[in-house]
């Protein structure tokens, strides 16, 4: 989350006037909402009465049941939430807790290790109802080997990985400082509960977890060292990109302590220098794109959410929306590409889950600065209506342009047409200050383009391919077969490596 600095009345009326124009801006970028409620409708998701429930974190208990954790700390238990309208029954599980922003479930009686784990500001804990009344009544410390000192430093804990592993991403400071034992750092959790720390360079997390490959990422917020949010493959060993959590290596003896960056170069060239440092694996263009991106998740729902399965869902904090994202490896470095989804969501978006019927649940709060949605707090299901949007579904690099793929067939005239096709690039500065501009802006030449005999595809030779540059599509002249335009124009690919053949 990147707007969470205590700024003064003068610093929330310009936060209030960059707001206003970011609805502005997002409305005419993204495609109207009421195109976008044809294909996907928000379902309201009633609370009980009394209750604060700002959703965090959430996660399918093995009866189907969901459980959510609340920015407070209590974590309830739903019941009947994938109803065709909801009436759910809540029951409170747990309380207590601090600022839950990961939950995860884990069936593993013969070593004692069953439970609800819960990631928190302070530890990791294992949560349990012993005598099975529905309520919890044992709460076991995993870990506990970072520090706590400031409001800001959240910690966001991921699902357990194949071979029974946790992690967690650790916020920092007031956003500029390491206060506490690693700040700024990602931490495994062994199924023996030892913590081992993976990364340093974090700034401010807001979800990590698996992408549609299997692979570790985490969502980086906008700020310090960081121009604009991103998504971002979490190397062990490596380096996040800012070095203010560098105190903490003599704590972390199996790992090389990364010479300083330089602020005010690029990411493609200090990458160069600083061997252990890891770029962003998709840009999300500051505004257009979101501004305090949050959880994610993988459609795994077998195409009960519509064409994007196994695409990554996201949700945005300030701006009360749910974006898309694909990734790919390239020479080994991972890259990919954002795609505006759905917007008009009551809150701001703390956390998304997919539900056993294939609905994507979504929660969160108003609390701290400006969102766009005008609710303290909420729960919210997106449904897909059954109806095939005509959307820009995945783009894939080529040694000299890219390919992009379509939900539905585009008609010849306006696929072959090269004019069709708009590509801008641009980067930014990789400096220590708060946020950064776009620069190094270029318009590329589409050369030529192949529509794929389906129109499910089309292939695009550019003039250039920049690396370290996010390559932006507008793809406005398209048509499809019944000559519907597109539902989202626009797309944002990353380019960290262009393929040799």
């Amino acid at each position: 989350m990147s707007c969470c600095v205590n700024i003064g009345l003068t610093g929330v009326l310009a936060l209030l006037l960059v707001m206003s124009t970011s609805a502005e801006e997002v409305g005419a970028r993204w495609g109207t909402e009421k195109r976008e409620r044809e294909f996907y409708r928000v379902v309201t998701v009633p609370l009980p009465k009394g209750e604060v429930i700002e959703a965090g974190a959430f996660e399918l208990m093995p009866d189907n049941r969901l459980a959510v954790g609340t920015r407070r700390g209590d974590i309830f238990i739903m019941n009947g939430v994938d109803d065709e309208k909801p009436q759910p029954q809540f029951e409170k599980f747990a309380e207590g807790l601090d600022e839950i922003f990961g939950l995860a479930y884990r069936k593993d009686d013969k070593a004692d290790k069953s439970g609800l784990y819960v990631t928190h500001s302070a530890e990791l804990t294992r949560v349990l109802d012993t005598n099975r009344d529905g309520k919890a009544d044992r709460f076991v410390t995993i870990s506990d080997v970072w520090g706590y000192r400031n409001y800001h430093e959240y910690a966001f804990g991921s699902k357990f990985d194949p071979q029974g592993n946790l992690y967690v991403a650790l916020g920092l400071s007031n956003s500029y400082h390491s206060r506490a034992l690693f700040r700024g750092w990602a931490m495994k959790i062994t199924p023996d509960g030892k913590s081992i720390p993976i990364a340093s360079g974090l700034r401010s997390p807001g979800g990590i977890g698996p992408n549609e490959h299997g692979a570790l990422f985490y969502i980086e917020s906008q700020g310090p060292w960081n121009s604009s949010c991103s998504l971002k493959f979490l190397k062990t060993g490596g380096f996040m990109g800012h070095p203010v959590s560098f105190n903490w290596y003599p704590f972390a003896s199996d790992l090389k302590r990364p010479i300083e960056p330089e602020s005010g170069t690029r990411i493609i060239t200090e990458k160069e220098k600083v061997k252990e440092l890891v770029p962003y694996a998709v840009i999300f263009p500051y505004i257009r794109m979101g501004r305090s991106i949050t959880g994610y998740v993988v459609d795994r729902t077998g195409g009960k959410f519509g064409p994007f399965e196994n695409q990554i869902f996201l949700g945005d904090y300030t701006q009360s929306i749910i974006m898309r994202a694909t990734t790919e490896q390239v020479n080994g470095v991972w890259q990919g590409a954002c795609y505006p989804f759905r917007e008009g969501l009551s809150t701001g978006i703390l956390n998304v889950q997919f539900t056993p019927m294939g609905r994507l649940l979504c929660g969160g709060t108003n609390r701290g600065w400006p969102v766009r949605g005008i609710k303290p707090f909420a729960l919210e299901r997106l449904d897909w209506t059954g109806r095939m949007p005509f959307e820009i579904k995945r783009i894939h690099i080529t040694p000299d342009g890219f390919r992009i793929m379509f939900t539905k067939p585009v008609d010849s005239k306006t696929g072959n047409d090269p004019k069709s096709y708009k590509v801008t690039t641009f980067t930014h500065i990789y400096h220590g200050a708060y946020g950064g501009p776009e620069v190094d802006q270029m318009a590329l030449t589409v050369k030529s383009v192949k529509l794929g005999a389906d129109g499910l595809s089309a292939t695009l030779v550019l003039s250039a391919l920049k690396r370290g540059h996010v390559h932006e599509f507008d793809l406005a002249p398209l048509r499809d077969r019944s000559q519907g335009e597109l539902l989202h124009r626009h797309a944002y690919y990353t380019v960290n490596e262009v393929p040799k053949i």
